[in-house]
């Protein structure tokens, strides 16, 4: 046990240190490519940085526009252009950008190109001007759960009141905005029928949520009445894609099913082997990014690897599952779902409420699906020749001389001797010179106590402390 125990520990600080080493020695940004300039020489041409927004809304979306900020910040944009194209996504993540947009100091332009949807209209709306391509939509921000179906109203009301406040911070009018989350919302003309209001270019245009119709990036400058500027755009490092690739909550929860199903498999298996490396490279990928992105602090690496550590101690070092085996499953759960969660207080602690029930409802689900599938793998594959190795399944029957019994054993009540190892309650007692297997008849008893054989069975001696 203790060799397996020193052996995690050693391929997790080895591994975990090689991944955060290279990421580090490739965290410089990528040189951002100029797109277009379109100047004279008689003025300062304005300087936009563009980056895209064309997927689900989600940690990796929120990390893009992090580090677009911090870019356009350190090269003296004077505008930020977000090119956009997207169906929605979760909420936790939308909010955070929205407030990133709403506190930035740099005007920020948006050009919907196709789509705006759910979490996408309400980051739309949090932008400085709007701009459509033809055809475009903008709208439909009812929230729903991951089957498409709408959850209960409190989470509407929460997303009620961010469209409201949010098209009120850019003068917008709230009261569409609202329509475009709750159907009930009536305004003559406008959302009378019933259903979740979404814009078209015109409409949007009409009643004041797009500031023009455009076909290119271009055409977007243009009609701002930008004709002289520098267009900087954003180019993530094979790093940073890399990154983004592993915090999204997909990747995060198949990589957990990885950590439980490798220690499941582990501990079902001779040796160290396969599934212990699996379990280890999982975890190293899922707390290395995390960890380099400030989510994931020093303690709550080591929380989940204290956690690990008492679970093995539980199982091969004490009977029966109790207290260490307890914590060692609760230090694991907090420690893979905070280190997916931001801190957003000046305080450790100080957590988003939703971003911390989404964790957690991803490990513990994970998890669950990891033991699920474990345990039905496991069977299915040691019914198989090719594995069926790796379980006894021999029977050794008594009526083929198979035996542990010794003829001299029921002769030994009464003697007395001590115990080599700690009985709880089995282990090794010391009698005549002879080390003999022992269960203790009640409690335990610790190494070099004096013991009385009381009774024999099945090969098996009984013993109490004398």
């Amino acid at each position: 046990m203790s060799r397996r125990i020193t052996l995690l520990v050693f391929a997790t600080f080895m591994i975990f240190n090689t991944i955060v080493s290279f990421a580090q020695s490739d965290s410089v940004d990528m040189p951002e490519q100029i797109t277009d300039t379109v100047t004279d020489a008689k003025t300062e041409p304005l300087k936009v940085y563009l980056f895209d927004m064309k997927e689900m809304i989600a940690p990796p979306v929120w990390r893009t526009t992090q580090k677009a900020f911090e870019k356009a910040r350190e090269i003296n944009a004077d505008l930020i252009l977000i090119h956009m194209n997207t169906y929605g996504g979760m909420v936790d993540a939308a909010d955070s950008i929205r407030t990133k947009l709403l506190n930035s100091e740099i005007p920020v332009y948006v050009f919907i190109d196709n789509n705006a949807a759910s979490a996408g209209a309400l980051i739309s709306i949090a932008c400085d001007s709007i701009y459509m391509a033809p055809g475009a939509n903008i709208g439909a921000a009812t929230v729903v759960n991951q089957s498409g179906e709408v959850v209960p109203d409190k989470f509407q009301s929460y997303m009620r009141s961010m469209m409201r406040s949010t098209a009120e911070a850019k003068g917008r009018d709230p009261e569409i905005a609202e329509a475009m989350v709750d159907p009930r919302v009536y305004i003559e003309g406008i959302s009378d029928t019933g259903q979740v209001l979404t814009f078209t270019t015109s409409e949007a245009i009409m009643h004041g949520f797009c500031e023009g119709q455009a076909e290119s990036l271009e055409e977007v400058l243009s009609i701002a009445g930008h004709s002289e500027y520098t267009i900087v755009r954003q180019e993530l490092s094979s790093m940073d894609k890399i990154i983004n690739f592993l915090i999204s909550p997909v990747i995060s929860g198949l990589l957990i099913m990885i950590i439980i199903g490798g220690l499941y498999f582990e501990l079902q298996t001779p040796g160290v082997g396969f599934p212990l490396a699996a379990s280890v490279t999982a975890a190293m990928l899922y707390f290395a990014p995390l960890y380099l992105e400030g989510l994931a602090s020093n303690w709550e690496i080591i929380i989940f690897v204290l956690g690990v550590i008492l679970l093995l101690v539980e199982i091969f070092a004490i009977p029966g599952f109790g207290i260490t085996g307890v914590l060692g499953v609760l230090f694991m759960v907090t420690g893979l779902t905070l280190a997916m969660v931001e801190s957003v207080g000046e305080t450790t602690f100080h957590v988003d409420f939703a971003q911390l029930t989404r964790a957690f409802f991803i490990v513990i689900i994970s998890m669950f699906l990891a033991l699920a599938g474990s345990i039905y793998l496991s069977k299915q594959l040691f019914d198989t020749k090719g594995f069926a190795h790796l379980a006894l399944e021999t029977v050794q029957d008594k009526q083929a001389g198979f035996t542990t019994a010794y003829d001299d054993y029921s002769g030994m009540i009464g003697k007395s001797g001590k115990t080599r190892t700690i009985l709880r309650p089995s282990g090794k007692i010391v009698i005549d010179d002879e080390i003999y297997d022992a269960t203790a008849l009640s409690g335990y008893i610790d190494e070099d106590e004096p013991i009385e054989v009381v009774s024999y069975q099945t090969g098996q001696l009984f013993v109490r402390k004398a």
